[in-house]
């Protein structure tokens, strides 16, 4: 019986290894590719980092030198105008599916962002590029942010449902039970709860429009040139490199690298800041 029993236990220790091993291996064929591609673009681009890159203008076709300095302020602007669009569209409705969202009619929302979420972004760009570029006559910052806002929509709506459904309905009750209105019951109460899930999904969010670049082709395009108006074409960060890796150039294909590690190492941060301190962020 003791050999028995002993045979058995041995079976499933190796069993167990089996099993932790093979999680292991898929753990690391699944970062794998992600290392690769970091380590690739990091030797490719360090050695096109600079000082001049964060500052100066693009140099004209075939002159060397120069920089990505508007394309850096146009994404940052991009992203503001994104969020704009974005947040207030997300956020009240995915409150509104938490709290009042378990009817066809939330049935339907529901449905109606996981497709937008599957949609191919190339596809928001041409619905961006027939609403407001066709009318306006001309590319614009603002048809720009208005696709990137559009991106960020289902991720933040879902974010949101799911975050607030995640708060105790006692706090909900007890709101009510006290006279609070709903609404502020909902704002002051709720949503400050579920705050921090809500902002971990805003950043994650935000990382995924940063490296978007086929809907900035048909709404911001790209200008060589320092702008700070809405109405008229802006540079962006991806458009930049894409422009630059398909050029002939060496100097230019240098700064495709470049660019796209400062853009891998932005979005990097942005998640690991969010995961590291998102339970930190108050909000009011």
């Amino acid at each position: 019986m003791e050999n028995g029993w002993q045979k058995q236990y041995s079976l499933r220790k190796f069993k167990e290894k089996i099993f932790l091993w093979s999680v292991f291996g898929c753990t690391a064929i699944a970062v794998l590719p992600l290392l690769l591609v970091i380590s690739h673009v990091f030797i490719k681009g360090i050695g096109a980092i600079n000082l001049d890159l964060f500052y100066k203008l693009p140099t004209p076709v075939g002159e060397a030198g120069g920089g990505m300095g508007n394309a850096i302020v146009g994404t940052l602007i991009l992203i503001l105008l994104a969020c704009s669009v974005g947040l207030p569209i997300g956020i009240l409705g995915g409150i509104w599916l938490a709290q009042f969202g378990d009817g066809k009619r939330g049935l339907f929302v529901r449905y109606a962002a996981d497709v937008l979420a599957g949609i191919p972004t190339i596809v928001i760009g041409m619905f961006a590029y027939t609403l407001i570029v066709v009318r306006m006559g001309r590319f614009s910052a603002l048809a720009g942010g208005f696709a990137l806002g559009m991106i960020m929509v289902p991720t933040i709506v879902r974010t949101t449902e799911e975050m607030i459904k995640m708060v105790p309905r006692s706090l909900y009750e007890a709101g009510l039970a006290l006279g609070i209105p709903t609404w502020k019951v909902t704002l002051r109460i709720i949503f400050r709860t579920a705050w921090s899930g809500i902002f971990t999904g805003i950043m994650l969010a935000v990382a995924r429009i940063t490296g978007e670049t086929a809907p900035l082709i048909f709404t911001a395009f790209n200008t060589p040139y320092w702008n700070l108006r809405l109405d008229q074409p802006m540079a962006s960060m991806t458009v930049t490199v894409f422009n630059y890796a398909i050029s002939p150039f060496d100097d230019w294909h240098a700064k495709a690298w470049a660019g796209s590690l400062i853009l891998i190492f932005t979005i990097l941060g942005v998640t690991l800041l969010v995961r590291k301190f998102s339970r930190r962020v108050q909000y009011g």
